[in-house]
């Protein structure tokens, strides 16, 4: 049995493995929009801790048989911050690290958006924003069909849940009670053209959720013991409603001069800037 100091000593090693590896997913992310020419900085670090601890702690999936059928699903409806999940794809074993330097070029299994045809790990591919969610609803009655116990994580973006599709989903899960899925909301509070609000509000969001029947959760989404602890309090996969945590985030988090601002959310860092942005990246993480 193990004591009371060897938990603690336990999970402080689980949250330190979490944090760096978010931070190699940013100096990842610098380094291969630097590849590209640019990309999408904003919404990439904003939910950087939110993969991690879904791929470093959470999620049951077997990288080296990514078909598996009873793993766990991971759906990106904001699929622009892809190449946050690239380096953590690789860096948990679905193929190999050295694959992510052809980011972008012609003939790369690499694009802005993930593919499922051409990359391991990737159960859907995305492009306009507001199917993913409708897609994991799909997946979720499948699962629920074949008598499976894995959950459907869908990651959304607060700009995406201006699109009606996704309140039909919600609907959609809410009726049929889907409780083996997972919606996890990026509030990072921008969008490309501006701040999320102005452009069209979606507040109250608990009280939205929970008016389509939607267990709601509340969390800074870079706290990494309190993911741990919202994600390991999930209910069990067979429960009768589905669940949306929603992660009050900052975009560009990480960067100072990128934080809370619309304007990077796509952009090019300059070489200079590239230095700056490692630098604050690659601190030592506390």
């Amino acid at each position: 049995m193990n004591s009371p100091v060897e938990i603690v000593d336990k999970k402080e090693e689980l949250y330190q493995r979490i944090r760096r590896k978010a931070q190699m997913s940013r100096a990842e992310v610098v380094r291969l929009i630097a590849l590209a020419g640019s990309g999408h900085y904003g919404s990439s670090f904003s939910c950087a801790e939110i993969f991690a601890t879904l791929y470093y702690h959470v999620m049951k999936y077997d990288s080296k048989n990514p078909k598996w059928k009873e793993r766990d699903r991971f759906v990106m409806g904001k699929g622009h911050a892809a190449v946050g999940l690239y380096p953590i794809l690789a860096d948990v074993g679905f193929f190999p690290k050295e694959e992510l330097d052809t980011y972008t070029e012609i003939g790369s299994a690499f694009g802005d958006h993930p593919d499922m045809n051409k990359i391991p790990g990737i159960d859907f591919s995305s492009g306009s924003l507001g199917h993913g969610i409708s897609v994991c609803v799909g997946m979720a009655l499948g699962s629920r069909m074949d008598g499976l116990q894995n959950r459907i994580f869908c990651l959304l973006g607060d700009g995406e849940i201006q699109e009606g599709q996704v309140w039909e989903a919600a609907m959609s899960a809410g009726n049929f009670q889907l409780g083996n899925l997972v919606a996890i909301l990026d509030n990072n509070k921008v969008t490309v053209d501006g701040f999320t609000k102005d452009l069209m509000n979606i507040y109250p969001i608990r009280e939205k959720w929970e008016s389509f029947g939607w267990n709601v959760v509340e969390v800074n989404g870079h706290d990494v013991p309190a993911l741990v602890a919202t994600f390991d309090a999930l209910p069990a996969p067979l429960s009768e409603k589905p669940t949306i945590v929603i992660c009050d985030t900052i975009s560009g988090k990480g960067v100072s001069f990128m934080e809370h601002t619309f304007e990077w959310h796509v952009a090019n860092l300059a070489d200079e800037d590239i230095k700056k942005a490692l630098l604050e990246i690659e601190r030592e993480v506390k």
